[in-house]
């Protein structure tokens, strides 16, 4: 299972003061060194935490894989056509949330959505669609010749009882399976950590997760090289 780290929250640490330190472009970079195998960031309408001219240097600078999550709105459509990552993810926005809550109806947007993949198929970029682990959006999504879905993991992990976190791994391990077998790729991600990613390492149907938060929380307190090579570990079963 590959490994990919979001770096919003190193921007939203620099843009707490509103200066250039930390930067998450290095820290990318660093992570990069440390085994990643991409680089996740989410350029929101209100930029937030990362910008754009974090963007353009993660394209400039990455030698594996930058995966950037939008909203298909004009403006940062225009711009990811502009940027050419290795693959766009599409994920609702809502200026409120503290982060993503949850995955986009692919059923009710089906026309934005197709209309959107369309043009960033016309640059050769890959799209995923962040989607909850249902069979009939997983199908939409197909419909609508996405070439990946990310499994929103999120009531997985804050499940609250053993009872119910199993129940939605059952979920997540039939619609990953589902979705392979329509030929799509499969990552998954929000909300996995250090703990929960030992039971969610078993879906062989998943082939990357995205994970920001939990590695950099631990790197504040071990360093991002140990942070990195921990959960990597993790994933390969080593620990």
């Amino acid at each position: 299972m590959k490994f990919s780290l979001n770096v919003d929250h190193i921007a939203t640490i620099r843009n707490a003061r509103g200066e250039s330190q930390p930067d998450p472009v290095s820290y990318a970079l660093m992570a990069e060194q440390f085994g990643v195998d991409g680089i996740v960031v989410h350029l929101r309408e209100d930029r937030r935490h990362i910008n754009d001219r974090d963007l353009r240097l993660l394209r400039e600078l990455l030698t594996t894989k930058l995966d950037l999550e939008m909203a298909a709105t004009p403006e940062i459509i225009k711009i990811a056509c502009e940027t050419l990552p290795e693959l766009v993810t599409l994920v609702p926005e809502k200026r409120q949330e503290l982060t993503t809550e949850g995955g986009i109806n692919v059923i009710d947007n089906v026309e934005l959505l197709r209309n959107t993949i369309e043009e960033l198929h016309n640059y050769d970029i890959p799209v995923s669609l962040f989607i909850e682990p249902e069979i009939e959006h997983i199908d939409a999504a197909k419909e609508i010749e996405t070439d990946f879905i990310e499994i929103h993991t999120g009531v997985f992990a804050n499940a609250l009882t053993e009872e119910a976190q199993l129940d939605e791994l059952d979920k997540i391990r039939l619609a990953a399976k589902h979705a392979k077998k329509l030929g799509l790729g499969v990552n998954a991600g929000h909300g996995l950590n250090y703990n929960n990613i030992k039971l969610f390492r078993e879906i062989t149907d998943v082939d990357e997760v995205s994970i920001g938060h939990a590695v950099i929380a631990r790197s504040v307190f071990s360093g991002l090289k140990e942070a990195v090579r921990d959960m990597i570990k993790l994933l390969n079963n080593l620990q």
